[in-house]
């Protein structure tokens, strides 16, 4: 009795128990269609295992390299320079990283010229005027603000005089043109070639800018290769 008893009752939630797959799967077929139509990412994106940030060139790479932010593939290389003694120590991290100042706030001209320029004594004047006015540093600006003249800064990232390079163009493609980028990430960009100049605090050489370094990132991010567009 207990056998047939226990027959019937499985007999008898069967159908419903097949009813609710069929709701089940007639639901999340809605939903993912749904996300599809709606530009969401699809059903098998969803499915899909996340995507590993991988630095190109790394040994275990097994994913395709999404360098170091959105639309750009990093040129490999590194470079141990020198350190350039400056007329004052300038800290970028306090600066850049502390106190999160852009990088196009005080290299203005990187947006629209070829050099990125330095900023004018008057301009580090405006905020130091009143901010930390006792430090060793800013009383050694002061004086040169005072005299009239600007400190005479030396060049750490130099190019030879046949190079023509320029920021704007670079700027524009990796970071204006760019619509996974915004202005706020400029740093990343700026570190491509110029190493993480806000972890530093005088700015010191970390990348060769020889033609081939140039020439790995032209190849891998679509850039041009006429002679012209780089050589004087």
């Amino acid at each position: 009795m207990k056998a047939e008893a226990k027959t019937c009752h499985e007999q008898s939630h069967r159908p419903s128990f097949k009813w609710t797959r069929m709701w089940v799967v007639l639901v999340l077929a809605g939903l993912l269609g749904g996300l599809s139509l709606s530009g969401s990412p699809s059903a098998d994106e969803l499915l899909a295992p996340p995507r590993v940030h991988t630095p190109p060139g790394a040994a275990d790479s097994e994913d395709e390299p999404l360098g170091p932010f959105p639309g750009v593939v990093a040129p490999e290389g590194t470079y141990d320079g020198k350190n350039v003694e400056q007329p004052i120590e300038f800290p970028h991290d306090l600066h850049a990283d502390t106190n999160k100042i852009n990088c196009l706030y005080c290299h203005t001209y990187a947006r629209r010229s070829a050099v990125a320029g330095i900023p004018p004594t008057s301009k580090c004047m405006g905020c130091h005027s009143v901010i930390a006015t006792d430090r060793p540093r800013i009383k050694k600006l002061t004086e040169y603000w005072e005299k009239g003249e600007s400190p005479p800064w030396k060049k750490v990232h130099d190019l030879p005089d046949f190079v023509r390079f320029t920021h704007e163009r670079h700027l524009k493609k990796f970071l204006f043109d760019n619509p996974d980028m915004d202005v706020e990430r400029v740093d990343e960009v700026c570190a491509l070639c110029h190493g993480d100049v806000k972890k530093m605090t005088v700015a010191k050489k970390q990348k060769p800018l020889t033609m081939g370094f140039c020439t790995r990132c032209h190849e891998a991010n679509d850039g041009p290769f006429d002679c012209q567009k780089c050589h004087k």
